[in-house]
């Protein structure tokens, strides 16, 4: 039984691109999880202080919905989970979607794509989302270099 899960977040496809190189060396599930509403490309321009993302990360509550879930997450023991870094820290779609779950016993692993900013404030933002699991510090991938998996997979 295969009890490796890949989960991601991505808008532009380079956090997409990790999650496949990363899944081909665990051969573990793919799973993207995507927003109920899809973001635009004016969603995403965070130089606009009314961008949809701007606002959703102006607010540490908000949890935009998710569309999909994972079927049987209890087989999983362990779950990647990757997402481009938005204002140094994942964006609050990935909470949403690790708050969906009883992640009991489970290792996360977060991983990240970013341009130029580091990871951030990812693992303060994050680790609270992941109540009684085993939370590994996450690592972050510059997205012109993302041919260094195995700093992840250990």
């Amino acid at each position: 039984m295969n009890n490796i899960l890949v989960a991601y977040f991505s808008c532009t496809g380079y956090t997409k691109k990790l999650a496949e190189k990363i899944n081909e060396k665990v051969q573990g599930d793919l799973f993207e999880i995507e927003p109920i509403t899809p973001y635009t490309e004016e969603d995403l321009d965070w130089t606009k202080e009314d961008s949809r993302s701007t606002l959703e990360m102006k607010d540490p509550s908000n949890r935009p919905p998710v569309k999909n879930k994972v079927e049987e997450m209890d087989k999983y023991k362990l779950v990647f989970v990757g997402f481009p870094i938005w204002w140094g820290k994942a964006p609050t779609i990935v909470n949403t979607f690790l708050e969906s779950y009883d992640l009991k016993d489970k290792i996360i692993i977060p991983f990240a794509t970013y341009h130029s900013s580091g990871i951030g404030e990812t693992d303060e933002y994050l680790k609270p989302s992941c109540k009684n699991a085993d939370y590994r510090k996450a690592k972050g991938f510059e997205m012109n270099d993302l041919d260094h998996i195995d700093d992840i997979i250990g």
